[in-house]
């Protein structure tokens, strides 16, 4: 059986992002994965019990989803709640679903506290980014998933040893 891939709920055309928005990826393999019935959707944060819309949230003082898992930063909403708890329950959900559903890759949406791979906000809600990761790409990394961002599907394909 081909390789199955945990992919965000928002890059799968799901309204789940906080502003109640997706971000579709379209790619000629991503469709042809949805058409095999390869594909596996989730959203870490509405698995960790966030609602949609939601407010804002980063993590803490330019740090990534490796300090959250650690205790060394926190993911905050704009108000200055914090939501670290939730994020790492959705992280662990994601990697449990993952294992279940035998996905040794996922691609996730960049910048995202949760889903970030190549970056994730520095925590002022300026806009300001930095390289890093979010919660749930950290746990999956440390579980062996392979990540992708959204601008990296294409070496999934490679990696995958499939034609694009």
């Amino acid at each position: 059986m081909a390789a199955r891939i945990l992919i965000s709920a928002c890059l799968a055309g799901l309204p789940v992002r906080y502003n109640g928005s997706a971000k579709p990826l379209v790619h000629g393999a991503v469709e042809r994965w949805r058409a095999e019935g390869r594909l596996v959707t989730l959203c870490p944060e509405l698995s960790g019990g966030f609602q949609v819309p939601r407010p804002p949230a980063e993590i803490e003082n330019g740090l990534d989803g490796e300090d959250v898992l650690d205790g060394r930063a926190r993911v905050l909403e704009v108000s200055g709640g914090d939501v670290s708890a939730a994020y790492i329950a959705g992280a662990r959900i994601a990697l449990d679903v993952a294992r279940e559903n035998g996905c040794r890759h996922a691609l996730l949406i960049d910048g995202s506290p949760s889903c970030g791979s190549g970056f994730v906000y520095d925590g002022t809600f300026s806009g300001v980014r930095h390289a890093g990761q979010g919660v749930t790409a950290a746990l999956l990394r440390r579980g062996g998933i392979a990540i992708y961002s959204d601008r990296e599907v294409d070496r999934l394909v490679g990696d995958l040893g499939e034609g694009g």
